[in-house]
């Protein structure tokens, strides 16, 4: 049967995947088409066949050295292969461990170069023996990535026996992130959790400018898909560097100027390569008498952990250890004595690293990385630094009740859409006749109304918008690059919900009234309409000019009092 399968015919596209933040390529994916060619309707129906004949690791050998010597040709140096493992190899009568690294060597590749793609499309019959593979393909350096991550309901425990350094996360859940906040919270999730466990994170499918921006935001490392390249079985058209990536982390204008990490607390701690003898560790220690711990790097510059001089202390003191470390032909690897570490990249800023390192509170501190490699360290005292004085500057502009960002911030807003020409939603709101009920039930129940809305606009606007608090019962939200209806409908819930929750402030005796008596500011008792609250949403397009907006908000923001839904209007001049 096998005889039937011309392999020739099979052939490998690569698809590119990229520093989320540089745009350089970091790897590249490995594509199997025109099997159709053979006479299978997909893909899935060919390895279905090889597995049914039993003969499913014979091809996939003969498949991963078709696309090792394809994937030499990129002429991209230190890039990585990321290939996908039907699992169901691992039942095959004729599997054995040993021939991948064969094959990297005769094409004079390093053994971390291909990174093995595990998916939970099949079952593992045998845990023990997927276990065991597993351990054996990352003590020969093999990098280990999880496709397909959240698609199935096995996902975390793939994740938690394999220990993986990648997680994919499936293009279902990147499609249209921007406007669904489920899977922005999903992906968001997944990706706190990877980042604590020593794991990198790579969004698949990437398609819009948008999708982009989120994945960037939830600070995923690495993207995938259509809006970077598209897979190509032409090995010239792999680009070192897509610059379209680079020039929209460049363009990102939803990046705080408040939120970066001053490099003067980061301290330049001098790494070691992870090919140093145990030897050069010694001498590093014994030249560097105020460093506990050495950052060790691989051949890329990519941090691999650290290792503490405690460790190794014993061992570097004894006569034995010091034989042990200038005998040549003993060769010991520094792996054996890396720990983990929490690494981030200083693009992340001062609040995400701050709040990585609360979540893994075990760590004497966190490592930086810049453009992808080595950069520095962050010790705890200098995090403790750092926390000051982020805590300080947040507290000096926030509104002291709703801990919302105050007037500077609102104005820091307005102005950066207008000096980059961005298209915008702004809203404000307005409580109506707040005054009186204010007067009538008394501040600490005002203080409540306005708090009771500070909630509702946090619980109803995700926080990649722009929610601030103007003081008294004004409060502001804006939003960057939105739909006009979806702005709408979030607004008017806001307004509807506020309106249903008021009620509660309210006596039984007011409420069934459906109105307070209360002195208008003239000195006059009248009646006055439950509690409610106005919108006045102002759409910026580009090249509106910033006096335009002012002459239009006073007029707006007059007018939205007298409807009980968001008012609208268009700057677009």
């Amino acid at each position: 049967m096998s005889t039937k399968i011309d392999i020739d015919k099979l052939d490998f596209a690569f698809q590119a995947i990229v520093n989320t933040y540089t745009g350089k390529t970091y790897a590249v994916e490995a594509l199997i088409r025109n099997t159709e060619e053979l006479g299978f309707k997909s893909i899935q129906d060919f390895f279905d066949y090889l597995y049914k004949e039993q003969i499913l690791f014979k091809f996939d050998i003969l498949l991963r050295e078709k696309a090792i010597k394809k994937f030499k040709k990129i002429d991209i140096k230190k890039i990585k292969l990321f290939y996908n493992i039907d699992n169901r190899i691992l039942s095959m009568p004729d599997f054995q461990v040993g021939l991948t690294s064969k094959l990297l060597e005769a094409e004079e590749l390093e053994q971390n170069t291909i990174c093995f793609e595990l998916t939970e499309h099949h079952s593992f019959d045998d845990e023990n023996l997927l276990k065991k593979i597993i351990q054996i393909y990352k003590k020969h350096n093999f990098n280990i990535a999880i496709d397909d991550f959240g698609t199935g309901i096995s996902g975390l425990h793939l994740l938690y026996i394999s220990e993986a350094n990648f997680i994919k996360i499936d293009r279902f859940f990147i499609n249209e992130i921007n406007r669904d906040s489920k899977k922005r919270l999903f992906c968001s999730s997944v990706v706190e959790m990877a980042h604590i466990m020593g794991m990198k994170v790579i969004a698949e499918g990437i398609e819009t400018i948008e999708e982009y921006y989120t994945c960037k935001e939830i600070k995923a490392d690495y993207v995938q898909g259509f809006l970077i390249s598209k897979p190509t079985i032409n090995t010239n058209l792999i680009q070192k560097t897509y610059s379209k990536c680079r020039a929209l982390f460049k363009k990102d204008r939803r990046a705080s100027n408040n939120n970066f990490i001053d490099k003067a607390y980061i301290e330049r701690i001098l790494p070691l390569n992870i090919n140093s003898s145990l030897h050069e560790l010694f001498i590093y220690f014994k030249n560097n008498t105020q460093n506990t711990f050495v950052p060790i790097i691989n051949n890329e510059k990519k941090i691999e952990g650290v290792i503490y001089e405690v460790d190794i202390k014993e061992l570097s003191y004894s006569q034995y250890g010091l034989s042990l470390a200038k005998n040549v032909s003993f060769k010991t690897k520094l792996k054996t004595y890396i720990k983990p570490v929490l690494e981030i990249d200083i693009t992340w800023g001062i609040d995400k690293a701050l709040e990585m390192f609360h979540l893994r509170n075990d760590s004497k501190g966190i490592f930086v990385r810049r453009d992808d490699t080595y950069y520095g360290f962050i010790n705890l005292n200098n995090l403790l630094s750092l926390s000051y004085k982020r805590n300080l500057e947040i507290a000096q502009n926030q509104n002291p009740l709703t801990k919302l960002p105050g007037n500077k911030q609102i104005d820091n807003f307005i102005q950066k859409v207008f000096k980059k020409n961005i298209n915008a939603h702004i809203v404000y709101f307005d409580f109506n006749d707040f005054k009186p009920f204010n007067d009538y039930y008394g501040f600490r129940q005002g203080d409540r109304a306005i708090l009771m809305f500070s909630e509702i606009l946090q619980k109803n606007i995700s926080n990649e918008h722009f929610v601030a608090h103007i003081g008294g019962d004004d409060f502001f939200v804006g939003f960057l690059e939105k739909d006009f209806e979806e702005v709408y409908s979030l607004i008017h819930k806001s307004q509807v919900d506020f309106k249903n929750c008021a009620s509660s402030l309210y006596s039984e005796e007011d409420l069934k009234n459906k109105f307070i008596f209360a002195k208008d500011r003239f000195g006059v008792d009248r009646k006055f309409d439950l509690l409610s609250v106005s919108a006045a949403i102002i759409e910026i397009k580009k090249n509106c000019q910033l006096e335009t907006f002012n002459s239009n908000l006073s007029k707006i923001k007059k007018y939205s009092k007298e409807v009980p839904y968001p008012l609208a209007i268009c700057c677009n001049l």
